[in-house]
């Protein structure tokens, strides 16, 4: 393969997307990004560095110079630097810096595994293999709130279920990259559908794009 086999996996929040793109990096032995942690990075160094978060040009440069090799999740993960991310991500100028840094990611050999929310309809749009995960907003609210208790913290899953569908509607509705299946895409609703059964439905597509490009000898 002498070029890289790329798999963009979309979905909205807590859909099971990251479980199931690790699992598929590990299985296949390609690199894996999560896209959304990009957006995070930025942020996160906009606050260590005391720089407003309403300024695109700054965060541009913050994006344009970002480290994806030292992504840590655990650090990501912060509330504050969720917050933050979200009202970066809106900023076309960072959008595009961030986009391009994950197609230069997507070019490693000899493959790669992206998730987020624009990976199949923006950055990746030729990948082979689309993935489009998702779940009810209650399954999913249910998820993010036995996530947060078993991480010793507490939460009110009414409350969890309403941030759900509202950050659905701002993923949804927003004029640039908005959060939307790829024409091409396969869908995986994972509302009753445990992650060994989603990897198992994933590899099965998986295995037979790789197949056809073999016998394609394209690549």
């Amino acid at each position: 393969m002498t070029a890289s086999f790329t798999i963009a996996i979309d979905g909205p929040a807590a859909a099971g997307k990251g479980t199931l793109s690790r699992l598929i990096a590990a299985h296949y032995g390609f690199h894996h990004l999560d896209t959304g942690l990009t957006y995070r990075a930025t942020a996160k160094a906009l606050l260590d560095a005391g720089l407003p978060l309403d300024d695109e040009s700054v965060a541009e440069t913050i994006a344009r110079n970002l480290d994806l090799s030292g992504l840590d999740r655990a650090t990501l993960a912060r509330h504050e630097v969720g917050e933050a991310a979200s009202r970066i991500a809106v900023m076309p100028a960072v959008r595009r810096a961030l986009v391009e840094a994950q197609r230069r990611f997507a070019a490693k050999l000899p493959g790669t595994v992206l998730d987020g929310r624009d990976i199949g309809t923006v950055v990746c749009p030729n990948a082979p293999v689309k993935l489009y995960v998702t779940a009810s907003p209650e399954v999913r609210a249910k998820r993010r709130f036995d996530e947060i208790v078993a991480g010793g913290g507490s939460a009110v899953f009414d409350e969890v279920c309403a941030d759900v569908k509202k950050r659905d509607e701002r993923d949804m509705g927003r004029v640039d990259s908005p959060l939307r299946p790829a024409d091409d895409a396969h869908l995986l609703d994972t509302s009753e559908m445990s992650i060994e059964a989603a990897f198992q439905a994933a590899r099965d597509i998986i295995d037979g794009a790789l197949t056809q490009e073999q016998r394609s000898g394209s690549r």
